[in-house]
């Protein structure tokens, strides 16, 4: 069954509200109001970001992290993905392909 999307729209809105506000009322670290309120969320998005590509052929540029995901290294670069490798990771690599050819380029003048 396909869920509507404007319907499942709403719902991501109420979720938003809701998570808002249960962060906002925090009562301590561990507060299970607002672990409730962020799987409520993340459901609410998935219902949505579904109904978007079952109706529209479309979807959200956002992307839910995996539990699993959590423990792993984040300066992994994902290949796949050419526009997400970090910024960082490029500069460092960069910085020294700059300096190495500058020295081939001083070496080869002289």
């Amino acid at each position: 069954m396909t869920v509507d999307p404007r319907a499942a729209l709403d719902r991501l809105v109420a979720a938003l509200e809701a998570h808002y506000h249960a962060i906002s009322a925090r009562r301590g670290e561990e507060d299970p109001v607002v672990d409730d309120a962020y799987d409520v969320l993340a459901d609410a998005f998935e219902v949505y970001d579904e109904a978007l590509s079952a109706v529209y052929g479309e979807s959200t540029p956002f992307d839910l992290a995996d539990d699993e995901d959590d423990d792993e290294d984040d300066d992994v670069v994902d290949l796949d993905d050419e526009d997400r490798v970090p910024d960082e990771a490029f500069d460092d690599e960069y910085d020294d392909v700059v300096t190495d050819d500058a020295r081939s380029q001083g070496a080869r003048q002289q």
